[in-house]
């Protein structure tokens, strides 16, 4: 099998070591001779080209070919995938997002909520730039995008280049059924499941599970209601323990954890700490450990070197990357354009539905029609990120301040209007000037 060229585009991220690990571990499914690290922030490139370099050397593939750049004609031509986990603004504007609308009384999360409306004004562009300069030098290559927020970075790449060879993936699908299985005693791996929604904002309605032959959603639901679920990181616990929560009150779907923040947007405001947030356990964590580690490299010390996240999200877009090369048409849950997958959700909408990978790209799955609730649900939501993108590209205020009051975990115009404003002031570097 050819080897093939693969560039992390956001290379300096802190979860840049476990995608590169997955990539290690699956030689034999998606052999690479070269690995490109492309990063507009040069030291946090620099980090990570040190800490890959040692993790190739230690576990004996330095014949892979380790390149960091700045430059993006260095680091498409030639490619055959690209890895895009680019975060705008970096943490500093991630904690503003999550801080502002929490200063409000909004929920404030970096994907959700009026915090994720700020990141998506602010990600679209670059996303852009990024994905006309692949189309310039890697025209053929797949981009395996993991940049938030999804949906509407899908929909304004829809808009700008259609037809892109672009795969849109969320982990957060997978790290769900993972604790589920673990906590009530499944093997995930038998797991069909069947899911539909927007991202971080969807339902599951069947989980086939092949080695027992039948739907366990039933007993699923049964188990959330009893069993609490145990995580190590206490928000963690506490987001996946939302679920069993949600499911008291609608039984008859097991839905996606971060529903709570459009559900019971009151609940998260009482239980968060509008001055240490999820950005700060970050800072703190992910981002302290990642310039350790390339300060250890750097005094040259051998013991304890390695010290970062390994689990589903580098898995999973080497799984997705693997499914396209070899055309092995795994099932995945990803973000793609409706086109009639929701029969009697608008075409148009970005969605997350399960579909399958083989060499010509994805094929979504059918589903029947979905009730009031949830598609009433999702209507609205996927109005207001339309209206986010249009005010982009359009340089609107007055579509800005649409999207901003009807996202679902805004109560009126009065306090979207505050939050907007001030994200404006806040993001002046990052924004399209809206009037």
């Amino acid at each position: 099998m050819q080897k093939q060229i693969i560039t992390i585009a956001g290379g300096g991220s802190t979860y840049t070591p476990g995608i590169i690990q997955a990539v290690l571990n699956g030689q034999e499914r998606l052999p690479v001779s070269e690995i490109r690290l492309y990063d507009i922030e040069a030291s946090r490139n620099e980090n990570m080209f040190l800490i890959l370099q040692y993790m190739l050397e230690q576990q004996g593939f330095s014949s892979i070919k380790l390149v960091q750049t700045t430059n993006p004609e260095e680091a498409f031509t030639g490619t055959n995938f690209i890895f895009s986990q680019i975060r705008v603004g970096g943490l500093k504007m991630r904690e503003k997002d999550e801080k502002i609308p929490l200063k409000h009384g909004l929920v404030g999360q970096e994907t959700c909520g009026l915090g994720g409306f700020s990141y998506g004004l602010r990600s679209i562009g670059p996303l852009l730039e990024l994905v006309g300069f692949i189309q310039k030098y890697a025209p053929e290559a797949w981009i395996l995008n993991y940049t938030n927020p999804e949906t509407i970075i899908s929909e304004a790449v829809r808009r700008q280049f259609p037809g892109i060879r672009m795969i849109n993936v969320c982990d957060m699908t997978i790290g769900i059924e993972d604790t589920l299985a673990k906590n009530y005693g499944y093997d995930r791996d038998n797991w069909v499941a069947t899911y539909y929604g927007l991202n971080h904002f969807g339902w599951y309605t069947k989980i086939y599970d092949k080695s027992l032959k039948r739907d366990i959603m039933p007993e699923l639901l049964e188990k959330l209601k009893v069993q609490e679920i145990k995580e190590e990181d206490p928000s963690w616990n506490r987001a996946f323990n939302m679920i069993r929560f949600m499911v008291q009150n609608f039984p008859d779907n097991l839905p996606n954890n971060y529903l709570e923040y459009y559900l019971y947007p009151d609940m998260y405001v009482d239980y968060a700490d509008p001055n240490y947030t999820r950005a700060n356990t970050v800072m703190d964590g992910r981002e302290q450990k990642t310039q350790e580690m390339a300060g250890k490299i750097r005094n040259k010390e051998k013991e304890d070197v390695l010290d970062f996240y390994f689990g589903v999200h580098g898995l999973y877009i080497v799984d997705i990357a693997t499914s396209l090369l070899n055309d092995e048409k795994s099932r995945f849950m990803l973000i793609v354009e409706n086109k009639g997958s929701i029969p009697n959700l608008r075409s148009d909408a970005v969605v997350e539905v399960p579909a399958y990978v083989g060499a010509t790209g994805v094929e979504a799955i059918a589903l029947p029609e979905i009730g009031d609730f949830h598609k009433g649900l999702m209507e609205a939501q996927v109005a207001a990120e339309k209206l986010l993108v249009d005010a982009y590209f359009e340089n609107s205020y007055q579509k800005a301040l649409q999207a901003f009051t009807l996202n679902q975990s805004v109560p009126n115009a009065t306090v979207a209007k505050k939050v907007l404003d001030e994200m404006i002031s806040e993001n002046k570097a990052f924004w399209p000037v809206l009037k």
